[in-house]
């Protein structure tokens, strides 16, 4: 069995990746696959004996998902196309939604109804065509193969109010105006369902831009060729063709390709050793110094002198690699917490299509052929006004303004999925070097063991007062070092924290996670390196410092631009309150449908009560629920 992390593109909502990884667990020879939408990407452990890479792709391509087998470049091209033409649609809706209203409102002058309403049949058609072709190519699949998702409901409710306006712009006055009943377009409401749905998708795009980068980070850290010592010739030969047992040199300022042990090392300070910089892997800035039988790992960098080393891990087995793998294996997994509206969705469109026929048939029913106008026109409300807009929006704008506000505070928040989580936050986990201390690199390095500790590095600005925040909030802060004993118990207790280890690796700082978690804890693990990459990517919040590696902040949920730390608890509190935003607008937009369907759908005529929103009211309150999510979530801007 092999386990491999597959990039998929083209997801927008839980419902496309719950659909994307039913696809996978069905197919024969995928024992499990676990899809990720944050990470973009699926988790897929298969025999290849029996399923192939490209089997996958043509199965997801099927149900109108892409899945990326090629070079990660066409993964990052593609992803910045799917962008920028989700931008354009965006923006080019909002001109055509603008022209609509203005049409069908009159803002616009037009000699006559029927010219206006063909006008506004056009628009529509354009924009239906143009920026929302991808909803109806969706919806369609999705039926095919029995499934729904947003783009579904979507598509249902924009296609019947089209449809039915349609009608009504060349036989309305004919079929209805001759019985006497008053008859309306609805094409406005047709085009702002598209409009306000890529509006939401947008921000949603722009939130979690770039969280599937990661992993090219860290494997653009690995060397691609490197010197193997044959005799007395050195040879440069891709990384690829090296094999265990080979003995390569690396010259100063060059990266370790694989891990290995030292079989001579030189250097003008140290005749018999040379200094490597392992800070990516240890987080420790001084670096180490290696003689024979010393061991280097792959992607560290010879700062001192030059070596040889006999290989003897390479490929999948450096430690690197490891690091990698545990990366990309935490990413596509699934999200701790899942979005209430994409769940909700793949059960709210068949209901909402079910409620909608079984109005019309009651109507129909209970009226007959005198009761079609108005049996049509109830389903048509039913539907126009059981669009996701709310919904859809709910998260996203809450996420955006809770992120503009914390980036005016200097955190920088990426997704949902990590707001959700923080507020729940009872554990932290983090790194010393570079996090809660600032180390000296100025000093000299090979006599750093004789310089007292305030001399090699000195404590953050406000660390303690931060530390002591936290436990404040009943939050168990857990500092881990690569460094000495005394150093890390002495940096401990000037930062005020009472749980601490020393000499720790990456896997360390992994387990240590995992075991908070298997205790039930929610866990923070805030770090600056690529040595705590395992670790954040486990974590249930992952805080990577601004000024650390760019691989930690791509892996990172949430980056501290600076380094006052008193910017972790202000995270904290403003993850809760941008959680409780998010859950006001998912509740008012639930409410806001389990209100107005019936009310469309003609309950009230039940107990003799002569009211029912039609659906050019429908329109306006759907639009209106939406315009309500935006601002309700920008309170968040003064709270």
């Amino acid at each position: 069995m092999e386990k491999r992390t597959i990039p998929v593109v083209g997801m927008a909502c839980s419902a496309c990746s719950a659909n994307v990884e039913r696809r996978l667990n069905a197919l024969e020879g995928i024992s499990m696959a676990s899809v990720s939408l944050p990470g973009r990407s699926a988790l897929v452990e298969y025999d290849p004996q029996i399923i192939s890479l490209e089997k996958m792709k043509s199965e997801i391509n099927a149900i109108g998902y892409d899945m990326i087998i090629e070079s990660d470049r066409s993964v990052v091209e593609i992803e910045r196309c799917e962008y920028q033409l989700l931008r354009r649609k965006t923006i080019l809706s909002w001109v055509f939604s603008i022209l609509v209203m203005s049409v069908s409102m009159g803002w616009i002058a037009v000699s006559n109804r029927d010219i206006a309403n063909q006008a506004a049949m056009l628009l529509a058609l354009a924009n239906f065509v143009y920026c929302g072709r991808g909803f109806f190519v969706s919806a369609a699949r999705q039926m095919s193969h029995g499934t729904a998702n947003m783009d579904t409901l979507v598509a249902l409710s924009t296609s019947i109010a089209f449809l039915f306006s349609t009608f009504n712009t060349f036989w309305g006055t004919t079929v209805w105006g001759a019985r006497g009943i008053e008859w309306h377009t609805y094409f406005d409401a047709s085009v702002m369902i598209i409009t306000f749905v890529l509006t939401g998708r947008l921000l949603e795009e722009k939130a979690k831009n770039g969280t599937a980068s990661s992993i090219r980070a860290l494997m653009g850290l690995a060397p691609k060729t490197a010197h193997v010592v044959k005799g007395a010739e050195i040879d440069e030969v891709p990384i690829s063709t090296i094999a265990v047992g080979d003995v390569l040199e690396v010259h100063p300022g060059e990266k370790v390709p694989v891990d290995g042990d030292v079989t001579w090392a030189n250097s003008f300070m140290q005749e018999d050793g040379a200094y490597v910089d392992e800070s990516m892997i240890t987080g420790e800035p001084i670096p180490a110094l290696k003689q024979v039988g010393s061991k280097v790992l792959a992607g560290t960098i010879v700062q001192q002198g030059k070596l040889r080393f006999r290989a003897r891990q390479i490929g999948e087995d450096t430690a690197l690699a490891h690091i990698i793998r545990m990366v990309q294996e935490a990413q596509g997994s699934k999200a701790p917490v899942q979005r209430v509206v994409d769940r909700v969705a793949l059960v709210f469109v068949p209901v909402v299509a079910a409620i909608a026929l079984l109005t019309f048939i009651i109507w129909w029913m209970v009226g007959g052929n005198a009761m079609l106008p108005q049996a049509i026109l109830s389903a048509v409300a039913v539907l126009v006004i059981a669009c996701p807009c709310a919904m859809g929006l709910a998260t996203p704008t809450a996420l955006m303004v809770g992120i503009g506000k914390a980036a005016q505070e200097n955190v920088l928040i990426k997704d949902a999925s990590a707001l959700e989580s923080m507020r729940t936050v009872n554990a932290v986990v983090i790194d010393k070097t570079g996090t809660i201390t600032i180390p000296n690199r100025n000093v000299d390095f090979t006599k750093a063991d004789e310089l007292p500790l305030e001399e090699r590095e000195s404590l953050k600005p406000h660390a303690r007062e931060a530390m002591e925040e936290l436990q404040g909030m009943g939050i168990e802060v857990y500092m881990m070092s690569g460094d000495k004993e005394d150093a890390a118990r002495y940096w401990a207790e000037k930062a005020g924290i009472r749980h601490y280890r020393s000499k720790v690796l990456p896997q360390d700082k992994e387990n240590l996670v995992r075991r908070l978690q298997a205790e039930g804890k929610r866990v923070a693990m805030i770090g600056d390196g690529i040595n705590d990459t395992q670790a954040l990517a486990l974590a249930d919040v992952s805080v990577a410092m601004g000024r650390g590696t760019d691989v930690a902040m791509d892996v990172a949920q949430v980056t501290l631009m600076s380094d006052d730390l008193r910017r972790i608890p202000e995270a904290i509190r403003l993850s809760k309150k941008t959680v409780r935003m998010i859950g006001q607008n998912l509740f008012w937009a639930f409410v806001y449908n389990i209100v107005c369907i019936p009310l469309a759908a003609g309950v009230l005529h039940i107990v003799g009560i002569n009211f029912q929103i039609t659906p050019m009211w429908a329109s306006a309150l759907m639009a209106f629920s939406s315009v309500s999510v935006v601002l309700n979530s920008l309170r968040l801007k003064f709270a």
